[in-house]
């Protein structure tokens, strides 16, 4: 199972409040373990242009906004771009697929902040991630759902929607959704 550029839709009742109602992209699934961004979660306290400002990046006339995201429990101070797959920086980009990348280096603060940036994109702080055969466990313990991801969810600015939109994609109507695991 290879879960790189699904989301993770938490289960009511996972026990990790950090994960309550989140929707993760994930970036990066191996048998090394795996990667991904909270994508639902704003920063309640820093906005982009703080961020500018704390690292020195000019703002422009041409600067695009980007969103901050609390991205997981792991590194909060390392920040990571997952933008939509028509920028790349030199070496710098992991690409997900074909349709999302995430960038880690301040090149592309700098490119978004000179209006060079991609097309979508969202800066997450910090990450979510899980050692070998960890995040396979949780999906068995009834921890997490999986769906595709789709850009216009994923970037979507309505991040209160974002779980419930998920689910729906899945048939589930949130309001029925039992944190009870069942075995035939």
């Amino acid at each position: 199972m290879n879960l790189s550029g699904k989301l993770l839709i938490a289960m009511p009742g996972m026990g990790d409040p950090r994960f309550d109602h989140s929707v993760v992209f994930m970036c990066a699934h191996s048998d090394d373990g795996a990667m991904g961004l909270i994508v639902n979660k704003p920063a309640p306290d820093l906005s982009f242009d703080q961020l500018q400002e704390q690292l020195g990046i000019a703002k422009t006339d041409r600067s695009q906004e980007i969103r901050v995201h609390f991205g997981g429990p792991v590194e909060h101070s390392r920040g990571f771009v997952l933008h939509s797959a028509d920028y790349g920086g030199a070496g710098t980009t992991l690409k997900v697929d074909d349709r999302f990348g995430m960038t880690a280096t301040i090149d592309i603060l700098e490119a978004i902040s000179q209006g060079r940036g991609p097309q979508s994109s969202l800066l997450a702080l910090g990450y979510a991630g899980w050692g070998p055969g960890q995040l396979e466990d949780e999906i068995l313990q009834n921890g997490w759902l999986t769906c595709d991801a789709a850009p216009d969810l994923v970037f979507s600015d309505q991040n209160e929607r974002k779980w419930s939109r998920a689910l729906k994609t899945l048939g589930i109507d949130p309001l029925t959704l039992s944190a009870a695991a069942g075995r035939a």
